[in-house]
């Protein structure tokens, strides 16, 4: 399997790289590396986070508060969304069509 990161949730992972390393110098670093390793685990085992019912699935951050959403189509994986989790919730479920 392959994983593709739609535009809109890239650009949501770099604005939060730039908002934590303005807080503080390496905690970028840090959460742009939390990301990376749930992405690697995404893709080892993409069917471990239970679907939600709108077809995607979901995976917490363990440090940041932030989830990531992702759905299945075919052989990719689709990251949808680099979501803070407070924060509207469902803002990016027209980007599962």
């Amino acid at each position: 399997m392959k994983m593709e990161i739609l535009p809109e949730a890239r650009q949501e992972l770099f604005e939060a790289v730039d908002y934590y390393e303005q807080k503080q110098l390496g905690l970028g670093k840090r959460f742009y590396t939390e990301i990376v390793e749930i992405c690697s685990m995404i893709l080892e085992h993409p069917l471990l986070w239970r679907e939600q019912n709108a077809s995607f699935r979901r995976t917490n951050c363990p440090v940041f508060p932030y989830y990531i959403a992702y759905f299945i189509r075919e052989n990719v994986i689709v990251v949808a969304a680099v979501a803070h989790s407070s924060r509207h919730p469902n803002y990016w479920k027209d980007r599962l069509d």
